[in-house]
């Protein structure tokens, strides 16, 4: 495809391109600071309102809810008018929405901050994604999602941490307060960025000579349906998505309630093994790039492989080991549970028209919400109320393993996909 102006396929140089990618880093890492920080906080939360584990997974679910929902609209908005507007919008939105969280004093208020970040975040990784594709070579674009990912687990980590020393030292409700408010200067700073020029809509067309023509929405509709590796993807997304949230949500109070670790101690924990997916994105995404060399569905095949990978190391970690050694093993489940975003992320750009890249990925967002993320706290926390925490994540490998299968069985379609996808030339605005 040809979609830069810069012989060294940068859109417009490598510089400006690290400076935005920059931006984008810290806004998805205050993005999970601000969505996780309430997982290290519910002990406190649990005993002052006297709620359930399930009530608390509600917690995380609403976020996800809220991006079920609003994802594909505001992607639409991305991909047709504006991705540095739109998304420095969603930043400033979703940060004084963590801090209305600190003024809650019931579970239905809480409940509805939340449902408030979760609007605010709900397509900043479609637009995001967007702008990471047309900025950076094709070729670079696994291993720059990579590196870009890794701020979810770094951000999920901090914000775990802080939570509980936060909480532990001054109270719950400052929790929210002190994390929100550095998102809200990073998103001033986007607003101040370039943009590429949106994309047309149009397809090519064969009538004696070359010429383009619109794209209806019908059209539209069925390119997506006509993808099979793409859903396939958004498919296997969703199940590691469910292992992924039910991990970031529960680990903390697995060691609290395992190991009778004080809840500071217990959300360290868990956040050095959270940490280590800081290595495994950019790593994925670097393996999947090189691997890409030499076979042309890497993309798919590799986080066929990673997942199933995951689902081993997590059932041999909650089944059969304890203590230091089961900490040990979950640092490498750490690693290897992210190591599939990066290519599946490139998979839902590189098959889709470069005009609909942020819808794209915000139907992946709806997939792994309505299927994954949405349901992996309160299922984990179901099972914990039901028999105990132990139990419920010895389950979580199963859904592992049904990602793998659904990751390669879109490898199968990625070669015919990709070959279908239109030549579009993208240049960056000149004002």
């Amino acid at each position: 495809m040809t979609e830069t102006i810069n012989s060294d396929g940068y859109l417009r140089s490598k510089g400006y391109a690290n400076y935005v990618f920059l931006l984008l880093f810290l806004l998805f890492m205050f993005d999970y600071i601000d969505r996780l920080v309430i997982v290290s906080l519910f002990p406190y939360i649990k005993q002052e309102w006297g709620l359930t584990d399930t009530q608390c997974g509600m917690f995380v679910s609403a976020v996800y809810w809220a991006q079920f929902v609003f994802a594909l609209p505001i992607s639409i908005l991305i991909d047709r008018w504006s991705r540095k507007k739109s998304i420095g919008l969603m930043a400033v939105f979703w940060s004084m929405a963590t801090v209305a969280c600190a003024f809650t004093r019931n579970f239905g208020q809480l409940f509805a901050a939340r449902v408030a970040i979760g609007v605010g975040e709900a397509a900043y990784a479609p637009g995001g994604s967007a702008m990471i594709s047309a900025l950076f070579p094709e070729k670079k674009r696994a291993m720059i999602m990579g590196i870009w990912n890794s701020a979810i687990p770094l951000g999920s980590a901090i914000g775990i941490a802080l939570g509980g020393l936060i909480a532990t030292h001054f109270g719950w409700r400052h929790a929210f307060g002190i994390v929100a408010l550095p998102g809200l200067f990073i998103a001033i700073l986007f607003f101040f960025i370039k943009d590429y020029q949106t994309v047309d809509l149009v397809k090519q067309v064969n009538s004696g000579k070359n010429s383009n023509s619109k794209l209806g929405i019908k059209e539209i509709v069925i390119k997506f349906l006509n993808t099979p590796s793409l859903i396939f993807t958004y498919l296997g997304f969703a199940g590691c998505v469910f292992v992924t949230t039910s991990l970031l949500s529960w680990l903390p109070t697995f060691f609290h309630r395992r190991y009778d670790l004080s809840m500071a101690e217990a959300s360290m924990k868990a956040s050095i093994i959270m940490l280590m997916a800081v290595v495994g994105s950019p790593l994925g995404g670097f393996l999947a790039d090189r691997w890409l060399k030499k076979r042309k569905n890497a993309r798919l095949v590799f986080p066929a492989i990673s997942s199933f990978a995951t689902g081993v190391i997590l059932f041999s970690a909650f089944n059969f080991l304890t203590g230091t050694t089961q900490f040990i093993i979950l640092l490498f489940g750490g690693m290897a549970a992210i190591m599939f975003v990066p290519a599946a992320v490139a998979v839902t750009q590189d098959v889709i028209h470069p005009g609909l890249r942020a819808t794209s990925y915000s139907l992946c967002v709806v997939v792994q919400t309505l299927l994954g993320s949405s349901l992996g706290p309160i299922f984990t926390g179901f099972l914990s109320d039901r028999y105990d925490i132990q139990t419920a994540m010895t389950v979580l490998p199963i859904f592992s393993i049904l990602a793998a299968i659904l990751f390669y069985f879109g490898s199968l379609f990625y070669n015919g996909d990709i070959s279908k996808v239109e030549k579009v030339t993208m240049n960056f605005e000149v004002s």
